[in-house]
């Protein structure tokens, strides 16, 4: 299941041409019936579901190194819509006074 857009979903590729690839994913409770993607849909293969578990383990790991850094930002983003908001607000009701 895609949490986020630093997830990766395991694919089984069962068929693949040149323009797109059918599968399914393994790792859901239920399999459902086959999908397909556009080739620039996959980003990595690997030759085993172990190997790409394990790298989406890492990237996910990885990811994470980030968290802390997003929240600031975040926040930071916040304060400056904040600031933007009471600006308009400010000179919306300086306009009023003024006339």
């Amino acid at each position: 299941m895609r949490h986020h857009a630093g997830w990766a979903d395991v694919f089984h590729i069962d068929t693949e041409s040149a323009d797109s690839i059918t599968g399914f994913y393994p790792d859901r409770e239920t399999v459902g019936p086959p999908v397909s993607y556009s080739v620039r849909a996959v980003l990595a293969r690997f030759p085993t579901l172990e190997a790409a578990r394990a790298a989406r383990e890492g990237a996910v790991s990885e990811w994470r190194k980030h968290d802390a850094a997003v929240r600031d930002a975040e926040a930071k983003l916040r304060d400056a819509e904040k600031a933007r908001e009471d600006a308009w607000l400010n000179c919306l009701r300086d306009a009023a006074k003024a006339s």
